[in-house]
Parts: C-alpha cells; sequence; structure tokens
C-alpha cells in the first residue's frame, strides 16, 4: 500500500491482537511480587457522621494487614492541596477518610487491606460502624426551591427581547422534560496497583483518561516530588468521562502502598461503580415560539441540575439552544440543586446529550403546532452562523448531513399524523433529530524517533479509551512522515513520555494527532539537514525540491536515497525530536463543530407498550476522518448508548436512604444484542482548513447527543403521546 493512502482508510486496529489475546495489560491485571489487595468500606447512611468503627475484629484475621480509617490517616496528607487540572471537571476530587463526616450514601469509609481479595472482601463485612444520622435530600424534585446560580458556570448572554418575542408569536410551546442520572458502567472496572519502590519512589498503574491527571494528585496530596512518581495506564477498558478525575481508588491504592512500603492493588466491585460520579439528572423547562411561516421567534431553556453538597457541577447544557437554530430572541437559564450524592461527572458529550435532547424534542412539538415537517422546520431554521458566540463556523455540512440522511432513510414517506401507519400489530412512527458537538483542538506534544532499522517510534502520554488511538495514531505517523505503517510502534500512557491532554471531548485525533503530524514533519526536516550535509545531490536544494514517501528521499530527476541510508551516512543510530502543537491564533474568529442528523424507525406494540427501534440512519459531518472504520465504531456505540437512554438506563435512587437502588448490570437497563437492529452510518464530505491541521473534528461524542429526541419523537408519531421524560416505559404508553 502507498504510504498515501493511510489516511482514510480503514485500517484495522494495531492493539486488536494483543487484546482478543488476553495479552493487554489493564490496571488491576498486574502482579508484582508481594502483591496486598484492598477492599472498600461504605457508607450505609446518606448524611450524618461516624460516631465508632470498630476494626478489631477484622484486624485479627490472619491474613489481614491493616485498616485504614479516618482514625489514623497519617498527619502527611494534604487536604488543601492545590490539585487542579484544566482539562478536568474543576473543584478538588473527593478525598475519603479525612474526617468523620458522612456526604453521601456509599462513601469509602475505611480500607481493609490483606493478603487476598476475597479475605480483604470478607473483612470488609467484619468492620462495624455506628453513625449520627442527620437529614437529607436524595433527588433534585425535593429541593426545587434550593436551586441556585452561585458558582454557576453561566451560560450565553440573552440576546433580543424573547418574553415580548414569545408573546406576540403565533405558534407557542412552554414544556417540560425530565431525564434521570445515568451511570457510567465501562466494561472495565476502576481500578490502581500502586508499587512502593526501594528508592521512595511510586510506580502506579492506573484506571484513568490521563496519566497526567493521576500524578498531579498523588504528587499534591501526599506531596511526593514529581521524579518519584510514575503513572502508567497503556490500555482502558472503556470510560466515557469516568476516568478524566482521579477516583478514589487512587488514593486508598497510593495511601495503603506509601503507609505500608508494598504493592497494593485497589478495584472496585461493578456496585460500587455506582459510589463516583455520574450524568447528572436534569429538568429542562423550555417555551418556543415561531410566527405563521414556521421561523423561530423565542427559543428560552431553563435547566435545573443535579449537583452534590460539597462541590458545583456546572456542564453547557442550555448553550445547545442558543447555537443550533438561528433565532434573535434567545434566553438561556441554568442553576444547580445540591443533593446527598456524590458529584457528577463528565459522560458522553456532557451537557450536550441532556440539553440537545429537550430541545431537539421540543423542536418537533413546535414544528408540528406550526404544521410544518420535522425535517423542513430544521431547515427553514438553519443557523449559518454561531449566535452565541457571533463567529462564523470553520465549515458546517449540517444540510448535506439533513439530505444524506433522509435520502437513505426515506423520510419523504413519513405519515405526519400520529398513530395511523401500522405493521400487524405494531404502530410504526419516524422521528429525527439533530446533533452537534464541539471539535476542540487541545495544546499537545508528542516525541518522534526513527532509527537506523528503518522503525519509526512515536510517543506521548495520552490515553486509548477504545476509541482506536493507537491505531489513528500510527496511520497518522506513517502518512506524515512517509513511511509503511508496518514500521511504526505508537507509545502512550506514561507520564514519563510527552505531555499530552487527557483522552475526552472528542479531541484527541485533532489534538494529539496533530502534534504527532507536526513532529513527524520535523523529523523529516532533520533527514534532509543530514542529508544536505552527506550527499551533495541535496547540497543546494531545498526542501520543496524533493518528497518523502515509502522511507526515501526522492528527487524531481527520480532519484532516491533511503530515510536508513542517511543515518548510516551521518553515522547516527538514531535522530529524533519532540514537538509541541497548539491551536492557531485564527481559530479564535471561528466557531467549530461536529454535525449530524439522526432518523430512527420505531415499532411500538399496541398492546403492551413495547418499543422496539429496526432501524437507525446517522448522517455526520465531522471533516476529515482519518479511519473510517473506528469512527464508524464510535458513532455505532454512540447510537446504542443513544437508544439506551431513550428507553432503558435510570439511575433509580431510594429517597429513604439516599443510595442507588439498581447498582448492578442486572437492573440498571443497557441495551443488548436483541434491542438492536440496524444501524446505518453516513460520512459526509466535509473539508475545514481552519479546524486544526489535520482538519479532522471528533465524532466519538457527536452522534449520542440526538438519539433520544429522535426516539422520543418517532414514538410520538407512532402513538400520538408526548413522553417527557427518560427512560420512555411502558407504562408512559398503555
Amino acid at each position: 500500500m502507498s504510504i498515501t493512502d493511510y489516511i482514510g482508510q480503514s485500517m484495522p486496529r494495531v492493539d486488536g491482537p494483543l487484546k482478543v489475546s488476553g495479552k493487554a495489560p489493564y490496571a488491576a491485571e498486574y502482579r508484582p511480587k508481594g502483591l496486598l489487595y484492598g477492599y472498600v468500606v461504605q457508607s450505609s447512611i446518606a448524611n450524618g457522621k461516624i460516631t465508632a468503627i470498630n476494626t478489631e475484629e477484622a484486624e485479627n484475621l490472619d491474613g489481614v494487614v491493616k485498616v485504614f480509617t479516618h482514625l489514623n490517616l497519617p498527619d502527611y496528607i494534604n487536604d488543601n492541596s492545590d490539585y487542579s487540572d484544566p482539562l478536568a471537571p474543576p473543584g478538588k476530587p473527593f478525598r475519603p477518610l479525612f474526617n468523620d463526616n458522612i456526604l453521601y450514601n456509599g462513601q469509602p469509609i475505611a480500607l481493609v487491606i490483606a493478603e487476598t481479595f476475597e479475605l480483604a472482601r470478607y473483612a470488609a463485612g467484619l468492620v462495624d460502624i455506628d453513625y449520627s444520622e442527620e437529614k437529607f435530600t436524595a433527588t433534585i424534585q425535593e429541593n426545587l426551591a434550593n436551586a441556585t446560580h452561585e458558582d454557576v458556570e453561566e451560560p450565553p448572554e440573552p440576546r433580543g427581547d424573547a418574553d415580548s418575542a414569545f408573546a406576540k408569536a403565533k405558534h407557542q410551546i412552554e414544556v417540560e422534560y425530565q431525564q434521570p442520572r445515568h451511570y457510567h458502567n465501562p466494561m472495565e472496572p476502576h481500578a490502581t496497583t500502586a508499587i512502593w519502590n526501594s528508592d521512595g519512589s511510586l510506580t502506579i498503574y492506573d484506571k484513568i483518561q490521563g496519566v497526567a491527571n493521576s500524578k498531579g494528585y498523588v504528587c499534591g496530596v501526599f506531596g511526593f516530588d514529581e521524579d518519584k512518581v510514575q503513572v502508567i495506564s497503556p490500555f482502558v477498558g472503556g470510560a466515557f468521562g469516568s476516568g478524566l478525575r482521579p477516583q478514589y481508588q487512587l488514593f486508598l491504592a497510593t495511601l495503603a502502598a506509601t503507609e505500608l512500603k508494598a504493592a497494593v492493588q485497589v478495584s472496585l466491585t461493578r456496585r460500587q461503580m455506582f459510589s463516583f460520579g455520574h450524568r447528572p439528572a436534569n429538568i429542562h423547562r423550555l417555551k418556543l415560539a415561531a410566527d405563521e411561516h414556521g421561523k423561530l421567534m423565542s427559543i428560552q431553556h431553563t435547566s435545573l441540575g443535579e449537583t452534590s453538597t460539597f462541590e458545583k457541577y456546572s456542564e453547557p447544557v442550555v448553550d445547545w439552544s442558543g447555537l443550533l437554530y438561528e433565532c434573535e430572541n434567545v434566553k438561556l437559564d441554568y442553576q444547580l440543586i445540591p443533593v446527598q450524592a456524590y458529584t457528577p461527572l463528565d459522560m458522553r458529550a456532557p451537557g450536550g446529550t441532556s440539553g440537545v435532547y429537550a430541545l431537539e424534542c421540543a423542536i418537533d412539538e413546535i414544528a408540528e403546532k406550526a404544521g410544518i415537517d420535522p425535517l423542513e422546520f430544521r431547515l427553514l431554521n438553519y443557523a449559518e452562523r454561531d449566535q452565541n458566540e457571533d463567529k462564523p463556523f470553520t465549515s458546517k455540512e449540517l444540510r448535506e448531513c439533513y439530505k444524506q440522511c433522509a435520502d437513505k432513510f426515506n423520510w419523504k414517506e413519513r405519515n405526519p399524523k400520529p398513530r395511523s401507519v401500522k405493521k400487524g400489530n405494531n404502530l410504526v412512527g419516524y422521528g429525527m433529530a439533530t446533533g452537534v458537538w464541539e471539535a476542540m483542538q487541545k495544546e499537545s506534544s508528542a516525541k518522534a524517533e526513527f532509527d537506523a532499522d528503518g522503525k519509526l517510534t512515536v510517543s506521548t502520554a495520552t490515553a486509548d479509551i477504545g476509541t482506536g488511538t493507537y491505531t489513528v495514531m500510527s496511520q497518522i505517523a506513517a502518512k506524515y512522515f512517509g513511511i509503511d505503517m508496518d514500521e511504526v510502534t505508537f507509545k502512550l500512557g506514561d507520564t514519563k513520555l510527552p505531555e499530552s491532554p487527557i483522552e475526552g471531548g472528542s479531541w484527541t485525533v485533532s489534538s494529539v494527532g496533530s502534534a504527532v503530524k507536526n513532529a513527524c514533519e520535523a523529523l523529516q526536516e532533520q533527514i534532509f539537514a543530514l542529508a544536505k550535509a552527506h550527499d551533495d545531490r541535496f547540497k543546494d536544494l531545498k526542501i520543496d525540491d524533493i518528497t518523502f514517501k515509502n522511507g526515501e528521499i526522492n528527487l524531481k530527476n527520480g532519484d532516491s536515497l533511503r530515510y536508513v541510508d542517511v543515518l548510516k551516512l551521518a553515522q547516527k543510530r538514531s535522530i529524533s525530536v519532540t514537538n509541541k502543537e497548539k491551536p492557531k491564533d485564527e481559530r479564535e474568529d471561528y466557531s467549530a463543530y461536529a454535525h449530524c442528523c439522526i432518523m430512527v424507525e420505531v415499532h411500538v406494540d399496541e398492546d403492551l407498550g413495547v418499543i422496539r427501534i429496526p432501524r437507525v440512519v446517522n448522517a455526520s459531518a465531522a471533516g476529515r476522518i482519518i479511519n473510517p472504520k473506528t469512527a464508524e465504531s464510535q458513532l455505532l456505540g454512540a447510537t446504542v448508548w443513544g437508544i439506551g437512554m431513550a428507553l432503558e438506563e435510570e439511575g433509580m435512587v431510594d429517597k429513604n436512604f439516599g443510595r442507588i437502588m439498581n447498582a448492578n448490570l442486572a437492573e440498571y437497563h443497557i441495551p443488548v444484542n436483541a434491542d438492536i437492529k440496524d444501524i446505518d452510518v453516513i460520512f459526509v464530505d466535509e473539508k475545514d482548513e481552519i479546524v486544526n491541521p489535520l482538519g479532522a473534528k471528533g465524532v466519538g461524542e457527536l452522534a449520542m447527543v440526538g438519539v433520544a429526541a429522535a426516539v422520543s419523537n418517532a414514538v410520538y408519531n407512532a402513538t400520538g403521546k408526548r413522553v417527557r421524560e427518560l427512560p420512555i416505559k411502558l407504562d408512559h404508553l398503555l
């Protein structure tokens, strides 16, 4: 294969053989000599204090090494360290064991260390705890009166006069939508293996989406010098935002390893995975108005979001309502409601998934009120400019997404009258929605090294949470260094490698990929400089006079010189370069987003209310697609997750105890194979020379943003019933 073919080609995953053979090591699979195991004890109340904690029975068991509680926390732990990372959720990550205060049900309050995991788990059941309980609020519905703007990230400024325009408009709707908590549940539970080394340093294997976050946390809280901590995370079995912040098992494993001068592993159970972070529950209140022609006159969106009592967690929930459609009168409001729960956490397209769900359902409702087809209504109100920031888009092919999606789906066959189409005993409905996500780029570094054996090694500290980072970066490196992809090795997930942002926000390709491109091109320049110094054919040439291809420098007269021969002439074993890439200044003058159109067909059993989704079509415009195979997988996964959001996922809170009742994968329902039928993914061509050097936009979070709304709208078209809360259940339709 010519090296020019790698970008845009559906290449298989380079890490695939390791994963399918079980040779890819994850955080809980490291087994150093003398490894000890930790098991977390959790609180059984939602608010109050620990009045007594008895660990004697547990510690008397043979093989139990120690039980850590707030009573024996060492003095050197820094509760006031200024840990922060601009790419992680703001605030201080929760640190367990600092005092006797209970802030939420499931809070880690003790750690049992033993010689085996099973023994640690058994001993944890012997730890006896007494509490004094206090009143608490478990859900936002119970605490609406205490909604606050304090310390809340402000949405875009109002424009026009939304109230007046609403009052004067011909068509009006005023609606409320509700969405419950959602939990990440990646396949790999969170775990940390912390190894104390004889020189007083720590080697830590952590489940994290950015190793620099974990290192910064450990150094800040435990007072380690930076050269004494190495964090490694080469493989991550899914994360979806749950690994953006260091989670509490990192603190506990590091604590035990430091105190015991040993190797300690703390892994969380599936139930414990429900005890930190989640997509917050939201209540959305929307008022939309349109004129007699269907032109939007007023958009008002208020969102009440869930946060913890000890931290303010904000998301850009309402911003999208001022962005997606052209409207001169917009008023957005975002408030937080504290409850006794762990602080929410970024979760796949945070804010967008929640806010656009409500907006796109409301758009369907106002379109129907105006008597206009939902697709036609969206085209009528198409935004050619970002009115939130008053900037042009770097590129936007959403119109073409609408067209190609409608053609593939056969949208023109949709019957606008609800409950009018049947197949057997099933009511049939068509629904659609728009998806959107930011096309971001963050500053990133990468190192490229070429050796005399013809091998290129590219490295950066980023992560691969299952998105295909290893593969895509290898493709970029092969393309821009001009070498066969089989000769490329890509390394990631180690704090000793060049610094990069966390893998999140769908910005990894644009950020890390741009740095890899930069480093590989800089390495080519080094090779050319060596060729000029050691081969007279190149002495008077400029870099524009030659090309790099198939591991050779090629002259216009047909002569060539292999990269490896350049190193031999220069008597070098290897050459390397480390470069940094940051967003270009011109990006500040533009607004950058990826867009998609999602269309869904639903079948609803008229007697039983059972909802099935036989087909989904997604047409996405996301700039330059580096690897259609891995990109398609991201869109398919997002679509499946969106179906789960619409029909199944719900974190059920017990108001009497403040705990999650369905903290397991048997009762926290997610889609299974039988729920998923045909999903078609279309990539719409989109050229973007501004967004980043690669012209690529992220796709990982894009598709999920619109799926739940498309399903909800299709259910209405099938049944004539507007369900304004998620998930849509049988009893909503019967």
